[in-house]
């Protein structure tokens, strides 16, 4: 499952530092899923894996 988002963002519309999701991504997928995040879900995997980059990739450290 590749969960990277591909195409342009800039860093003001960023939610997700580390996978490259903006706020339209999950405006869309929540729609998409009937009020549900799957968004959310794969973040969460992919946090349990090890492979979040928050410390290094989210401007706050976070």
């Amino acid at each position: 499952m590749n969960i990277h988002r591909r195409g342009n963002t800039t860093q003001e519309n960023l939610i997700c530092y580390c996978f490259g999701y903006t706020e339209e991504d999950i405006v869309k997928d929540v729609m998409e899923n009937r009020g549900a995040s799957s968004i959310l879900e794969r973040i969460l995997s992919e946090k349990k894996k090890g492979t979040c980059r928050c410390g290094t990739t989210h401007p706050l450290g976070r």
